[in-house]
């Protein structure tokens, strides 16, 4: 490590980081070619492969993982230092956040102009269907999820608790059979997931709500989902905070039907010990905290428990 330089080891970041060469010599302002070359000669002169090359691009391998902290700490000193002003943003870094579309939605809408003015050298690149991204792979620097990861090298923090309810349109109820307990529901259209598409077992409402339940209207979209309902094609389970926006769109069984999830933000731990990850961490935590009742994440309160999940 001794004979490492920081200007070999900011093409190894922007590789990491951006995982395509292209893409990499972008932020770099070079050429692909030259950050192949750099990447060759920081793989020459430590012996050991950095990279897996596969058609997705540049995988980490476990020696980089373990070469990204002294990088860091070397990006960090090297930001201490005189610039100047005139000088290409080097700095700029990608972000990648996998969530699901709902949780996007609320972060894009009321988090993102705070989250640029607090981080202004970060591009955020927002994924909504994480089901097609592989945690193992490190394909998303952070994940909000349902449910926490609790076995490898993750860590999962719990960020917000939100509810659930059955809704559905007023003139549908007053057109169709009446709804007094949940068994009623199987006269009516349920509208939900696809079950096979279902990502994470937080998503599988209906076996909560009346295990025989099956949707007979399904998308993957919770906002497909939302607009059947609206539409007066059946009874949706939706969160609070998304109907409420949608005053025309009734609580159905509200005293019987309360479902209640938690997003979870799930990293791992080598990112997680690195400064700038844990600042983004903080802030997502802190605005979900303050911002809670704003955001209508439950009718009644927004609980927003800040203790983390059992260490793995």
């Amino acid at each position: 490590m001794a004979h490492l330089s920081w200007d070999d080891l900011q093409f190894f970041l922007a590789v990491v980081r951006e995982r395509q060469l292209s893409r990499a010599g972008r932020v770099l302002g070079t050429s692909h070619v030259t950050v192949a070359r750099r990447i060759d000669r920081l793989e020459q002169a430590l012996n050991t492969r950095l990279f897996e090359r596969n058609p997705r691009g540049y995988e980490p391998t476990p020696a980089s993982l373990r070469l990204i902290e002294t990088a860091e700490r070397m990006e960090e000193a090297a930001r201490q230092l005189p610039q100047d002003r005139g000088a290409s943003p080097g700095q700029l870094r990608s972000l990648r956040l996998a969530m699901p579309e709902g949780f996007a939605s609320l972060f894009s809408t009321h988090l993102l102009p705070a989250f640029m003015a607090r981080f202004p050298l970060l591009m955020p690149e927002l994924i909504t269907m994480p089901q097609v991204l592989s945690l193992s792979r490190r394909e998303a620097d952070i994940w909000i999820t349902l449910d926490p990861v609790t076995n490898g090298p993750y860590r999962s923090q719990r960020l917000a608790d939100y509810s659930l309810h059955l809704y559905a349109m007023p003139a549908y109820l007053r057109d169709a059979p009446p709804i007094r307990m949940p068994e009623d529901l199987r006269l009516h259209r349920i509208i939900g997931y696809i079950e096979e598409m279902i990502f994470a077992p937080g998503l599988d409402y209906l076996r909560e709500v009346h295990p025989p339940l099956r949707a007979t209207v399904k998308s993957s979209s919770i906002f497909n989902q939302l607009a059947a309902v609206r539409n007066g094609l059946g009874v949706g389970v939706l969160p609070y905070y998304i109907a409420a926006k949608y005053p025309g769109l009734q609580i159905v069984l509200p005293d019987q039907v309360r479902l209640t999830r938690t997003y979870w933000l799930t990293c791992h731990r080598d990112l997680r010990a690195l400064g700038w990850t844990e600042s983004v961490i903080a802030f997502l935590a802190a605005a979900l905290h303050e911002r809670g009742k704003e955001l209508e994440l439950d009718p009644d309160t927004a609980r927003l428990p800040d203790s983390d999940a059992p260490p793995a």
